[in-house]
């Protein structure tokens, strides 16, 4: 149990206010999980551990999960690679002056 000293911590790594730094956000919890799997080789206990707490987070509530982020207005969950997450205007909105 010693490895989860390392993976707890991104749990409590608070997601960004601003959904343009959600992508971010994500590539970065993305990596550091990648690399430290990579490099430390926690043990399968530790491994479960986290995925099944990672798995109940996300499955308990519609803003919890790191990954991605709950849309209040369609009610579906959207990827922080979607354009409308990221605060982009779409070509087809037209600005009015």
């Amino acid at each position: 149990m010693y490895c989860l000293q390392w993976l707890i911590p991104v749990l409590l790594i608070p997601k960004p206010v601003n959904p343009a730094l959600l992508y971010n956000h994500v590539v970065f919890i993305i990596l550091y999980l990648f690399s430290f799997f990579i490099e430390r080789k926690p043990c399968t206990i530790c491994s479960l551990v986290f995925i099944f707490a990672v798995v109940l987070i996300c499955s308990s509530g519609y803003g919890n999960c790191l990954f991605w982020n709950f849309d209040e207005d369609t009610n579906q969950c959207s990827s922080p690679l979607n354009k409308d997450s990221l605060g982009l205007i779409s070509e087809q909105t037209d600005l009015a002056f």
